[in-house]
């Protein structure tokens, strides 16, 4: 629906978006409303998107994957946001999880553990949220005190995506006792060791067929060797992944706006008021045409940020810069859309009531947008911005 041709992608990228969206739309949209209920997706579907080879797409072929970049990687976030499906939580797993251990993994621990998430054989959810500490990584209490050749890992964790159906989880923890500290370390912990507790699923506003729920560690002993880089230096880790991660948010919400823009297009066409379509009212035709507008000024420059991102140059500025401004304009677009929808726009089986609500938290996670401005204003005086 792109007025602007989007140059970014090549041939192969088009025959993957046809292959995801056909496997979105005959594996995950007929059952979505039962996992809605549910509160989480089945692991059958993880293994079959895995078959189906549209897990963990950027890795290198060697891991099993595709060998893609995260062009490809944008395309699934697309397909799945396009058809409104808040679950699985394919992305969380494939492009935040996974390159963590890519990037900053020894070849031992990516044999381990990549080609069983390429596979679907085994669920990743990055476990960094605590009670008390949100968008403020210097604020996690949860601590991984070394002895001898493990960790012991204590703590609670809250809000973690596929948390319920995860079997790694990779935690941020301080190596010992103490609030404020940037020290971090990132330890992969496989969900079943002893120590590992689940809290109930969290019922959400929205995203309800993503699994969400709060994590325990009591005691949890892991190995010295499922340590992602060094001790301590986990936060600059994490800095350098935020902006991709802030990208993908990005990507979600001018897929979301435009499928709103689509659904919103069709349902005033076929609805009339006072005997007259609500299409033909200049009020409709304006607002759509403001809504058409801006979601090509934001496809624009999230293409632009796609380029940096496969070049590994996007900086952290620019990812904030898109998560702020495409979900502030996800929010604008879908409250006008469900507006023009009516009474209908407020009922759940209609898809942009469904949008409506699983929008809101794009501007509370991947950091708050009160953090993106003020990590934009930073720049503005010392063009030096922290994560």
């Amino acid at each position: 629906m792109t007025i602007l041709p989007r140059e970014i992608f090549s041939p192969e990228h088009v025959t993957l978006r046809d292959s995801a969206r056909k496997f979105f739309e005959r594996e995950v949209l007929p059952y979505h409303r039962e996992w809605e209920k549910a509160g989480v997706a089945p692991r059958s579907v993880w293994k079959r998107a895995g078959e189906a080879g549209l897990l963990c797409v950027a890795l290198p072929e060697e891991y099993g994957s595709a060998g893609f970049d995260r062009l490809a990687s944008a395309i699934l976030i697309e397909e799945q946001a396009r058809l409104g499906l808040s679950g699985p939580g394919f992305s969380t797993h494939s492009d935040i999880v996974a390159p963590y251990i890519l990037n900053y993994g020894t070849e031992e621990q990516k044999r381990r553990w990549l080609p069983a998430m390429v596979s679907g054989d085994k669920i990743g959810a990055i476990v960094l949220t605590e009670p008390s500490a949100g968008s403020d990584l210097r604020a996690i209490r949860t601590t991984a005190v070394r002895e001898g050749d493990e960790f012991v890992l204590n703590g609670q964790k809250t809000f973690i995506t596929n948390g319920q159906c995860a079997d790694l989880l990779l935690v941020a923890a301080k190596p010992a006792q103490g609030f404020g500290s940037k020290k971090l370390t990132l330890i992969v912990v496989e969900a079943d060791r002893r120590g590992v507790a689940r809290g109930k699923n969290l019922e959400k506003i929205g995203m309800k067929a993503q699994d969400t729920c709060e994590l325990f560690f009591e005691n949890v002993r892991v190995p010295v060797n499922n340590m992602l880089g060094e001790e301590g230096a986990g936060f600059p880790l994490l800095s350098k992944e935020l902006a991709w991660e802030r990208l993908q948010i990005a990507i979600g919400a001018v897929a979301t706006s435009t499928a709103a823009l689509e659904w919103t297009r069709d349902y005033t066409r076929d609805r009339k008021a006072f005997g007259t379509k609500i299409a033909d009212f200049q009020n409709t035709r304006f607002r759509l045409a403001e809504i058409k507008t801006e979601i090509e000024i934001a496809q624009a420059f999230v293409d632009r940020c796609l380029v940096e991102v496969n070049r590994s140059k996007l900086d952290v500025t620019a990812g904030a810069m898109a998560k702020y401004w495409c979900t502030e304009l996800m929010g604008r677009t879908l409250d006008q859309c469900l507006q023009l929808h009516g009474g209908y726009g407020y009922i759940w089986e209609y898809p942009i009531a469904r949008a409506y609500a699983d929008a809101r938290v794009h501007r509370i996670y991947g950091g708050s947008n009160e953090i993106m401005r003020e990590i934009i204003a930073r720049t503005i005086w010392s063009g030096a911005p922290e994560a």
